[in-house]
């Protein structure tokens, strides 16, 4: 059974998108699909990524949909949350249901120490 968030929030900006907490996605990352939609310079500079993240450019995902895997949740993470809000957004509106936003981005993440990969 997939996991389950214990809380999601209403994204403000964004039509059937959902926030999830930093600390939830660290401690369930194993049980996710994590999306780092951020540029190559922005994933490997100064804040880092979170570990196992896969790289898929904000601009890409279009084209890279389908190649990712949809069996758990997926969770789309950027510098901020918003463009993450918007690739969550997409995938949504192709079908992808099980989408979920990191709140806060790699700026909150970096804030509470959570690990970060360079």
């Amino acid at each position: 059974m997939a996991y389950e968030f214990k809380q999601k929030l209403p994204n403000p900006n964004f039509d059937n998108v959902f926030d999830v907490t930093a600390e939830e996605v660290k401690n369930n990352a194993q049980e996710l699909t994590l999306i780092d939609v951020r540029q190559p310079e922005e994933y490997t500079g100064e804040l880092g990524h979170v570990q196992n993240a896969q790289l898929v450019v904000l601009g890409d995902i279009p084209n890279q949909i389908k190649n990712i895997p949809t069996d758990k949740p997926v969770v789309f993470i950027c510098r901020s949350g918003m463009r993450s809000a918007q690739a969550s957004a997409y995938a949504y509106s192709l079908g992808i249901k099980n989408t979920y936003n990191m709140l806060g981005g790699m700026l909150l993440w970096n804030k509470l120490a959570l690990p970060v990969e360079k």
